[in-house]
């Protein structure tokens, strides 16, 4: 919209930037800023270049503890938990819950124990539960059928209320999902995400986190998201802040025994744009200053990049903007509608002729190839995304919180406005953007323990963000500002 209003302009600062913060000492030694700068606001200046101030943002690279963390993540451990599994004959979840050795009951049984024996060598820090309730009939199930989340809960030490939920699903299926009497093993969907989540939480059991971690294995997924339906409401109705959410959710296979060739270092990471949960209203102002790439799972995709896509893991993570696959959908889509921010990996390219009928156990023999069909090293790469992503989250600051962009007046600078996080080792703030048409960030700027930055970069042509900072280096996902007056 034109005005005749004159916009405000600073005083010539040719190939220099100016930036302003305000508020409390800076501890800046962290953030690469030398020496602390005074309590009181003041003026500093940054080289840049053409492209504006700041420096190219670089990856979060593996800290000691989280490589040592990777390194014990087992494979024979995954192997063993997804042939166990398939052993169960069906998963369904109208199978039994009472036979001992088949149906859904004893692999409910089964999964229980080994999170107990987890969270035996946590000292306390993480509790095993059965989450159970009756789902009323539905299409998908004709009576009304109890269903079972197994979750593992690891506390964290420092922000226990900030919370990260990692899982998988334990029920199967055959291609009739009505049909819960003949062999579903589900190797790959998803015997693999669950193996993933039961080895995440015993590597994590001996660590302490400074966020809390869950690790679940939820149910009913295949007749109609019943589990994750129940546990997002659960969270929602508590108040609780579900800072991440991950769904694990056929990540057992490499290649498709399509033709096409395999592709064992990629895994595949949806996540919606818009909100789920958004008003028309906040659409709507959305849409006007732009943002359809910013909403909180795609800053959380984002994060999964820098923090997980390196050599400790060995993985690609190509993220597709999109909630889930056509005509599918996992347990990470409740959450979202709740306004949790989630996202769904999965393998690179599905294998839809084998995944729900792959092998079969019967009399303690096994029919078609578990080891063929299923890549056990992916897996375990697999593994290494979900830790290396949950070990950064939960050690790093939350989120900045309170973030805007002041849209007063006309002027050719941005400042920016947030509220202080209360972590003891938060070391201050960086201040980030993109062009608007950027995939991802491309210029960091560290601005110190503040909670205004004024920036000599115009907030018309790019996108902005704010992430936290804390005393080890680690870095929350970027909070993208909202307009303020």
């Amino acid at each position: 919209m034109e005005t005749d209003r004159e916009p405000h302009h600073h005083p010539a600062t040719t190939r220099r930037a100016l930036l302003t913060v305000a508020t409390a000492a800076v501890p800046a030694a962290a953030l690469g800023l030398g020496a602390a700068a005074p309590a009181q606001a003041e003026t500093a200046t940054a080289d840049f270049d053409s492209a504006g101030p700041g420096r190219r943002p670089q990856p979060q690279g593996p800290d000691r503890d989280l490589r040592r963390l990777l390194g014990e993540i087992d494979e024979h451990r995954v192997r063993a938990t997804v042939a166990r599994l398939v052993a169960f004959g069906t998963r369904h979840t109208l199978s039994s819950q009472t036979d001992p050795n088949r149906g859904i009951g004893a692999a409910r049984d089964w999964l229980f124990a080994q999170f107990q024996a987890a969270a035996a060598a946590s000292d306390g820090r993480m509790s095993v539960a059965l989450q159970t309730f009756v789902q009323p009939p539905g299409a998908r199930n004709p009576e009304p059928v109890t269903v079972t989340n197994v979750v593992a809960t690891l506390r964290g030490s420092v922000a226990p209320e900030r919370v990260h939920v990692v899982s998988g699903h334990y029920d199967s299926r055959i291609t009739d999902v009505m049909n819960f009497s003949d062999d579903a093993p589900g190797a790959d969907d998803d015997a693999s995400g669950v193996a993933v989540v039961l080895e995440l939480a015993r590597v994590f059991a001996t660590r302490t986190v400074e966020s809390t971690i869950v690790f679940v294995a939820f149910a009913g997924e295949e007749q109609g998201l019943f589990g994750s339906t129940y546990m997002a409401a659960q969270f929602k109705a508590a108040g609780a802040n579900i800072a991440a959410m991950f769904s694990n959710d056929i990540v057992g296979a490499s290649q498709a025994w399509d033709g096409t060739p395999p592709d064992p270092r990629t895994v595949r990471l949806f996540v919606e744009g818009v909100p789920t949960s958004e008003t028309a209203a906040q659409t709507a102002t959305r849409q006007s200053v732009g943002g359809e790439d910013d909403g909180p799972s795609r800053q959380l995709a984002r994060f999964v990049r820098d923090v997980a896509e390196n050599d400790a893991t060995g993985m690609r993570i190509r993220v597709v903007w999109r909630r889930d696959r056509f005509l599918r959908g996992s347990d990470h889509i409740p959450f979202l509608q709740q306004g949790y921010p989630a996202g769904r990996l999965t393998e690179p390219r599905e294998n839809f002729d084998h995944e729900h009928q792959d092998v079969r156990v019967e009399g303690g023999k096994q029919f078609g190839d578990l080891p063929q069909f299923c890549d056990f090293g992916y897996m375990v790469r697999v593994a290494k995304v979900n830790a290396a992503t949950l070990w950064s989250l939960a050690q790093a600051p939350a989120t900045p919180s309170g973030v805007g962009i002041v849209a007063a007046v006309l002027t050719n600078d941005t400042t920016l406005r947030w509220t202080r996080g209360s972590e003891p080792d938060l070391a201050g703030y960086e201040v980030l953007w993109r062009d608007s048409t950027a995939p991802d960030w491309t210029h960091v700027l560290p601005v110190g323990d503040v909670t205004t930055a004024t920036i000599d970069v115009a907030k018309d042509n790019v996108h902005f963000g704010v992430r936290a900072v804390d005393k080890t280096g680690h870095r929350s996902p970027v909070a993208y500002p909202q307009p303020v007056t």
